[in-house]
């Protein structure tokens, strides 16, 4: 495959919408993005240019609703071009984008759009909308809902199928009344948002896309963090922070136009946005994205991409269905599984010049075309690079995606620095850590180990929130990142754990829980861990099993599977315990885990139990599982 380095630099682009200006005039006849159509069924291609005069559309849309630059939209969209086609025309009139998580909690979504003050919003439907409750007293700012698809469940139907207004209520004057209407005014003192139908929202004619505000320094976006404690914050993000942040992870790990990117990770999310969305645009590369999460592994086998942006979940639950498939396998195929991980583990080690070359790596070329290259296959068969971000990835799982291949590059970052701080790169892989930071960007470890960091992809503040950010960002402006790191003789950062997650037992030992909850749930057996023991004597660990897996667990020790009660009886404890052990052989003997409460429904994160990026809200669940968390801990 051709590489053609064609990267805009910041200075170029000056915002995000110069950025995309120039990346059409570069190449406006390259593809852009790809989506798939369920007519054709297929992907197609959207070129650079056709983005320009779609997004000019979208802009004259915007245009007719008296937005004035600095006014908040929000999107609450799943992945697709209509999510970029709505940020980059609002960008471009100089508004600020606000997303929201599609499948939040409703509370959540409500609270955003409160503090920020969104005029306009992009949804799915008007189902979406109308499911977030009795919104109109919450939210009188807002003056138009567009709805990307369709739904009109809560509404009657007209003889053409569209929408009708409700029989209370006030028709929108000036476009189609089909597909637009209010809620009553007498109810309230405003008029309820006007409910719009894309199609009738978006004009026929446009003016050419524009470019209102050219200054690095505006505020580009508000994204909230996923708040394991309390309320979300808004982080202000400007145009600057945003394109010196792609461009330094693109000095760091190059992309190229001919790369094709998969996008699943949500794009309110600034991992997925900054280097799923921006970065490719600045490097002139394609996105296609998926048509759903439950589709993903077919759309990997047809779009094949080059790149991949992933979280630890996505190579954890691969690695949970290679670990069972195994199981079915003969001792000989699974010696010969674990031979070609462990020999294309020592030919990386030897790549990267941290082992001596060996006479087992010319067994390589063998095993990588019966084992490695077959499993290669089931991500498309052509990655050329996969980046894995947004929670720490276990070291056994990297090392066997490795083994296997699978240029596999781990990295950190917050939201608060646009987000990337750090990443490996090819030729400087380092697993165990998250690489360096970034070019252009100081860091340094405080006396307590705190992580602090400096530079120009740090956030110009929380929204609305002055003591949060003079809390977060210190007077000689390092960002407080609140991680507990350790640098090591080549600069890499290794993550430790978060400062407030750190257990201290009552004999005064310390323990990071991150390292022992990723460590045990590489066991198929164990789908979610949380470590307790603060203040206590000992610590002990809530799990949420695997179904499969229990049941065979379950059938292996004549344990009735359908019988919770059976769940956390003394035997199946011990059974739990000895299956955690040989997980956490590797630590010391403070860190053994002594008792343990099993369940099988999953922590979600519509009960406020996990965040958006899957982490654990500790807060929550304590407070959730306060009793069961007593129980482990009696008679000590």
């Amino acid at each position: 495959m051709l590489q053609t380095p064609d990267v805009i630099d910041p200075e170029t682009a000056a915002t995000i919408a110069g950025l995309f200006r120039e990346r059409v005039r570069r190449t406006p006849h390259a593809g852009a993005y790809q989506r798939h159509s369920s007519e054709k069924q297929k992907f197609e291609t959207i070129t650079w240019l056709e983005m320009l005069r779609l997004a000019a559309r979208w802009q004259a849309a915007l245009e007719r609703e008296s937005l004035q630059p600095g006014d908040r939209v929000a999107v609450m969209l799943r992945n697709c071009v209509e999510w970029v086609l709505f940020d980059l025309a609002a960008l471009g009139l100089g508004l600020v984008t606000v997303p929201l998580f599609s499948d939040d909690r409703s509370e959540n979504i409500i609270f955003i759009l409160k503090e920020t003050g969104s005029r306009v919003v992009l949804v799915e439907d008007a189902e979406q909308w109308t499911r977030l409750g009795e919104i109109e007293t919450q939210l009188p700012q807002i003056e138009r809902v567009v709805a990307l698809n369709r739904a009109c469940s809560p509404y009657s139907q007209g003889s053409n199928g569209a929408p009708e207004r409700p029989h209370t209520g006030k028709e929108f004057q000036g476009d189609s009344v089909e597909t637009e209407f209010c809620g009553s005014p007498e109810k309230d003192t405003h008029c309820a948002p006007c409910l719009s139908d894309l199609a009738a929202w978006l004009p026929d004619e446009d003016r050419g896309y524009c470019i209102n505000r050219r200054e690095s320094t505006d505020l580009a976006t508000i994204v909230y963090t996923s708040g394991t404690t309390g309320n979300p914050k808004g982080v202000m993000l400007s145009h600057a922070n945003i394109l010196e942040n792609a461009f330094a992870c693109l000095q760091r790990e190059p992309i190229y136009r001919e790369d094709l990117f998969l996008s699943f990770l949500p794009l309110s999310h600034t991992f997925e946005r900054t280097v799923g969305y921006y970065i490719p645009m600045m490097a002139g590369a394609c996105v296609a994205y998926v048509r759903s999460i439950d589709k993903l592994a077919e759309d990997l086998l047809e779009i094949r991409p080059t790149v991949l942006i992933s979280v630890p979940r996505i190579y954890e639950r691969i690695h949970r269905k290679i670990a069972v498939g195994l199981e079915k396998k003969t001792a000989l195929a699974r010696r010969l599984f674990h031979f070609s991980v462990h020999t294309g583990w020592r030919r990386f080690l030897h790549l990267q010049g941290r082992a001596p070359w060996s006479p087992l790596l010319l067994m390589w070329p063998i095993l990588n075309r019966i084992i490695a290259k077959r499993l290669m296959r089931l991500l498309g068969g052509r990655l050329r690079v996969s980046i894995s971000g947004g929670a720490p990835l276990s070291f056994s799982i990297a090392r066997l995606f490795i083994g296997l291949g699978l240029n596999l590059l781990q990295g950190y970052g917050m939201t608060e620095t646009s987000p990337v701080i750090s990443v490996n790169t090819t030729y400087d892989n380092d697993p165990s850590t998250v690489g360096r930071p970034l070019p252009g960007l100081e860091s340094v470890v405080a006396a307590d180990g705190e992580l602090l960091v400096r530079g120009p992809n740090v956030m110009i503040g929380y929204w609305r929130n002055g003591d949060a950010t003079d809390a977060a960002v210190d007077e000689e402006a390092y960002f407080h990142t609140g991680d507990v790191a350790r640098v090591d003789g080549n600069g890499h950062l290794a993550i430790v754990g978060r400062i407030k997650e750190i257990i201290v037992l009552s004999n005064g030992e310390k323990v990071p829980p991150g390292d022992l909850e990723l460590a045990i749930a590489v066991n198929p057996l164990f789908e979610q861990v949380m470590i307790v023991g603060e203040g206590r004597p000992y610590l002990a660990a809530l799990v949420v099993l695997n179904r499969p897996q229990w049941e065979k667990l379950a059938a292996d020790h004549a344990i009735p599977r359908d019988r919770l009660e059976y769940l956390n009886d003394e035997p199946t404890g011990k059974i739990l315990l000895a299956e955690i052990a040989r997980m956490m052989a590797r630590f010391p003997g403070y860190t053994k885990v002594r008792r343990v409460h099993a369940m099988l429904s999953p922590w979600r994160m519509q009960d406020g139990l996990i965040t958006t990026t899957l982490k654990l809200r500790r807060k929550q669940l304590l407070e959730r599982f306060e009793q069961e968390v007593e129980l482990l801990y009696e008679g000590h």
